[in-house]
């Protein structure tokens, strides 16, 4: 059951949004060649419990991290752990807080000491899919003009879109109605209504669609073992544009106020 938030419940996901954006942020600034994954997620714990924020991750389902970090051609849900950043290996961070009881959950992808032309064209179309996605979140349209515009933007630069795995709703729970396709599957799709809190996040890959997942349980992978990226915003559907709530700036400000 899709059910659109009210305004108290808004007001909250903003601030979860916020959070979890700022987390997103710093962590990445640790991404660099040398690093492991493990402290990579460290730094990140750190953040969370700094902000006085829970990761929405670590213990969901068992999962033992508090962010996912992939590499290369782990598309998502990667490990954490004693694996070493190289130069030229591409990190997709994926980043979600608990706050005030609402959940902030977003994404991106970064280059450690430079990457390929290849790397940075896969980075740089999967970045756009996810704007030209967040443009068709408005009252009136269905989830499926997201998922078209995903898919045609990626497709067309010769890419392809992960078809296993899929953007939701999300609010007090992680993954919550309607679950956002990054491709059209012919199905019906609901109509998006004012209200509605939805992760868009294409995961995109530079060769084809399939993937594995490895005996760890969680860690995606590319089949071909070609890089993939994988970028995501908590976007809610307003009676006007969009609006990102994974922004940091609204804390920024709050911050600011405070000094």
């Amino acid at each position: 059951m899709i059910r659109p938030k009210n305004e108290k419940e808004i007001e909250a996901m903003r601030q979860a949004g916020a959070l979890a954006n700022h987390v997103l942020l710093e962590t990445a600034k640790s991404i660099q060649p040398g690093v492991t994954t493990e402290e990579i997620d460290q730094i990140a714990a750190k953040c969370i419990e700094g902000l006085g924020a829970k990761s929405a991750f670590i213990g969901y389902k068992g999962y033992p991290c508090y962010t996912c970090i992939s590499v290369n051609e782990e598309v998502v849900h990667g490990i954490a752990g004693s694996r070493r950043i190289d130069v030229g290996d591409i990190i997709s961070l994926d980043v979600g807080v608990v706050y005030g009881g609402f959940i902030g959950d977003n994404a991106l992808t970064v280059a450690a000491g430079g990457c390929t032309v290849e790397k940075q064209a896969l980075m740089d179309v999967t970045e756009t899919s996810l704007q030209k996605g967040i443009s068709q979140a408005v009252v009136g349209n269905r989830v499926s003009d997201i998922s078209r515009a995903i898919q045609e933007y990626v497709e067309a630069n010769g890419m392809s879109v992960v078809r296993e795995f899929v953007g939701h709703g999300v609010g007090r729970s992680m993954h919550e109605e309607p679950q956002i396709p990054n491709y059209v599957d012919g199905g019906s799709s609901p109509r998006l209504k004012a209200g509605m809190t939805i992760a868009i996040e294409p995961m995109v890959n530079l060769g084809a669609p399939e993937v594995q997942i490895l005996q760890d349980g969680w860690t995606v992978i590319t089949r071909d073992q070609k890089p993939s990226a994988h970028f995501e915003h908590t976007v809610l559907v307003t009676d006007g544009e969009p609006e990102i709530l994974t922004c940091a700036t609204r804390m920024v400000l709050k911050d600011t106020e405070r000094s």
